[in-house]
């Protein structure tokens, strides 16, 4: 397994060890023994498996409470995967870091706690799993959307096909974050 740093600490691309011959291929998506020696010491509680067609944008999403760490992977087709850092304390508050996953770079994105995610489909459709390092809360989940121009996220649509929900998010500015509770405005 190999672990890619990106330009916010926390947020990495593992690429698993594969082992291919002439029937196909092998990997471990998962092993808790070397993501801890990787310091990803994390105990996932929930498995999230979505279909998605061409052009469809989930996200950004995330929890005020019990904020979700995830593991994303891709089992078919391709997606450009986004998280945002919304820790307010954090030094690279606001900022976002994005990933291409495949079924054929076989790549994943561990985001942690602490941040929104969202993924565009580029394929025809694509078939995503993550784990999750708590379970999902629908009261406390929230939506940043996906076009804040003071994210200015990259993605690889113009007009993304999005949920009622998703297309009701709000600018990061506005929204209520993890911690917000009890904060002085």
């Amino acid at each position: 397994m190999r672990v890619q740093p990106t330009a916010i600490p926390g947020l990495v691309v593992i690429e698993p060890e594969v082992f291919e011959d002439d029937r196909g291929f092998f990997m471990e998506t998962y092993q808790k023994d070397d993501f801890r020696k990787a310091g990803l010491d994390r105990e996932f509680v929930q498995d999230n498996h979505s279909k998605s067609r061409r052009g469809t944008l989930r996200g950004l999403h995330y929890q005020i409470r019990r904020p979700q760490g995830k593991l994303v992977r891709i089992v078919s087709g391709e997606v450009f995967d986004v998280a945002v850092d919304i820790r307010r304390e954090s030094a690279t508050f606001g900022q976002w870091a994005g990933a291409y996953l495949s079924e054929t770079n076989r790549k994943q994105f561990y985001i942690p706690p602490g941040f929104a995610h969202g993924f565009c489909v580029i394929s025809e459709t694509a078939e995503t799993l993550y784990k999750c390092t708590d379970f999902y809360c629908p009261e406390s989940e929230r939506t940043i959307i996906w076009n804040d121009p003071q994210l200015a996220i990259d993605w690889p649509v113009d007009e993304p096909v999005l949920s009622e929900r998703d297309a009701g998010g709000l600018p990061l500015a506005e929204a209520e974050l993890p911690g917000d509770s009890g904060r002085a405005e």
